[in-house]
């Protein structure tokens, strides 16, 4: 009995990967993301509450970094729930040009 060659019968091959290079990324990495620009905020926010507690003899920056550090929360949690823009996709549409389009022949009507 002989042995079927990979030639007689070919394996199916699994899709090809795609590259596809104007993608949004995905809703994983847009929380990571997110989540990034968060901590971030509120760490710098933890640098101007301990700044405004350093200059509490010096009253004017005292209250500037204080008015920082009571501000800021608002604006990560501002930061963190926008999602980027979706993306306006450009659909192609079949557009007739004139030198193809089928020559009109008039109808013929049967009357009865």
């Amino acid at each position: 009995m002989p042995v079927a060659s990979s030639q007689q019968f070919p394996r199916p091959r699994g899709p090809e990967p795609v590259l596809i290079t104007e993608a949004e990324p995905s809703l994983a990495e847009q929380h990571a993301a997110r989540k990034k620009r968060y901590a971030l905020t509120m760490g710098i926010r933890v640098v101007f509450i301990v700044l405004a507690a350093a200059f509490y003899q010096i009253v004017w920056l005292m209250i500037i970094c204080a008015v920082l550090g009571t501000v800021l929360p608002w604006i990560a949690v501002i930061m963190a729930n926008d999602r980027p823009p979706k993306k306006k996709l450009h659909v192609n549409h079949y557009d007739a040009r004139p030198d193809r389009v089928l020559e009109s022949r008039p109808t013929r009507v049967i009357d009865g």
